[in-house]
């Protein structure tokens, strides 16, 4: 039996959060170009949160592409944060 090394599991769930944020960035901004125009590619999968959530909020009511502009920007802060988080390595 292999004994995992120190810190791995951390390390992974950094990429998985860090991936997580990348598909947070990737579902805001096709969000909100789906809603300023249509967006064609992946529509189901990248237009989730625009197509689902956000006309069954009435708090977004008006502000769709902010809705989805903050989604983008909740995105970014995880997989920037993750990274900046990420230990270096030792020269």
């Amino acid at each position: 039996m292999r004994r995992a090394r120190p810190g791995s599991s951390v390390g992974g769930m950094r990429k998985v959060i860090q991936g997580v944020g990348v598909l947070l960035v990737l579902v805001g901004v096709s969000g909100a170009v789906d809603h300023l125009w249509y967006q064609p590619f992946l529509g189901v999968v990248l237009n989730s949160f625009n197509r689902f959530v956000v006309p069954r909020v009435a708090a977004f009511e008006g502000h769709e592409v902010l809705a989805n502009l903050a989604v983008a920007a909740v995105g970014a802060v995880l997989a920037l944060g993750m990274e900046a988080r990420r230990p270096r390595s030792r020269a």
